[in-house]
């Protein structure tokens, strides 16, 4: 969960920064998937 607050600070950064919309795009598509690699990895295994 923590890189992606970093992810996302990095994001909000760049969208600031007027960076091209590809660079920001793929900064919040990437949150999205550490966040839910962190949340399948808090899970456990199924029994």
């Amino acid at each position: 969960m923590g890189v992606a607050g970093l992810l996302i600070g990095g994001a909000i950064s760049f969208r600031s920064q007027k960076a091209p919309k590809a660079i920001v795009i793929s900064f919040w598509v990437l949150a999205g998937m550490s966040l839910l690699a962190a949340y399948l990895l808090t899970l456990g295994p199924s029994e």
